[in-house]
């Protein structure tokens, strides 16, 4: 009996580090890498998991792996597709600032829709990938099944901040150092050069680190300033009022959850205010504390969590 007691017990110990081992695979290790071709500019994307197509977009500075965890606790219900944006990582870079107006971001992301045969997704954007999201969503509106945008402001709100927000001024100077330097520029990156070193100062998991130096040692530093040079807004003399809302930016019919870090010391949480009067269908605004900019990582449990309710409580 206590024989069997031991080998009872080691079964179960076994298993338990078998499931523990699985659960905390690193994506790293198990994600399938393939490309989408956007009329001759392939967009690389790490994809894991079955089910309902997910497109998630990552911002400035990063790659495909800032989806990480949310990427491992999604994977049994969809199929998690994390590019690479156009000039990042093992995505092309075409020369030239034209190449990445926001008509081409978003175009990359619905030819990775197509490229798995689907005629729709669950779009996921975090800062500039969450303005590639907005942008999706009101350029392919038929595309977007639900959307999830996370630290960046409806582009009403970023307008309305910057004209009325002196913070929100101050804290955008960095966006017209981009617009108007160089890569070269020795303090162009807040005060530091552009180096792939210096790009990931700010990942706090160590091995995830090399890992970030690594993709932004194959990453083209002229390619992430045209973004800013080709798509961030001029900053507009100050208000005491508000601006309308421009009429421009059509009104969205989507499932919508915004998500804001309230550290984040680049876009401040005023910006989230009347989301909801840009959206005719149900919005979601989730503020999380004690997490920054990149709250996907700093809050990651919560992140992930709050999407698999949301997106659980609008299944299709």
């Amino acid at each position: 009996m206590k024989q069997l007691t031991r080998l009872f017990s080691a079964t179960l110990m076994a298993a338990a580090l078998s499931i523990t081992s699985t659960l905390h695979a690193d994506v790293w290790d198990t994600a399938t890498h393939g490309y989408a071709d956007n009329d001759g500019v392939r967009i690389h994307y790490a994809t894991v998991g079955e089910g309902p197509l997910m497109v998630m977009i990552h911002g400035f500075p990063d790659f495909w792996y800032s989806w990480r965890h949310q990427m491992e606790g999604l994977q049994d219900d969809y199929q998690v597709v994390a590019i690479d944006q156009r000039g990042y990582n093992l995505s092309d870079s075409p020369d030239g600032d034209e190449n990445y107006d926001m008509t081409l971001l978003t175009s990359d992301v619905a030819a990775v829709i197509r490229s798995f045969g689907e005629d729709s997704a669950v779009i996921v954007g975090h800062d500039w990938g969450g303005m590639v999201a907005w942008n999706f969503a009101f350029a392919y509106p038929q595309m977007v099944d639900r959307l999830v945008v996370i630290n960046l402001p409806h582009p009403n709100g970023m307008q309305r901040e910057l004209t009325i927000n002196e913070e929100q001024r101050a804290n955008s100077n960095y966006a017209q150092r981009f617009q108007a330097g160089s890569p070269s520029d020795p303090d162009i990156f807040f005060g530091m050069p552009m180096m792939p070193q210096t790009l990931a100062g700010w990942v706090r998991d160590t091995s995830a680190r090399e890992r970030y130096i690594e993709a932004f040692g194959q990453s083209d530093f002229d390619a992430m300033l045209a973004y800013y040079k080709r798509n961030y807004p001029p900053l507009p003399p100050i208000a005491e009022t508000a601006p309308p809302p421009s009429p421009e930016v059509p009104q969205l019919n989507v499932p919508l959850l915004v998500m804001h870090g309230l550290d984040d010391t680049a876009l401040h949480s005023d910006g989230l205010n009347n989301t909801w009067d840009w959206n005719d269908a149900d919005t979601t605004i989730v503020a999380v504390p004690d997490a920054g900019h990149f709250v996907q990582q700093d809050a990651a449990e919560m992140v992930t969590e709050t999407l698999r309710w949301w997106l659980g409580a609008r299944q299709q």
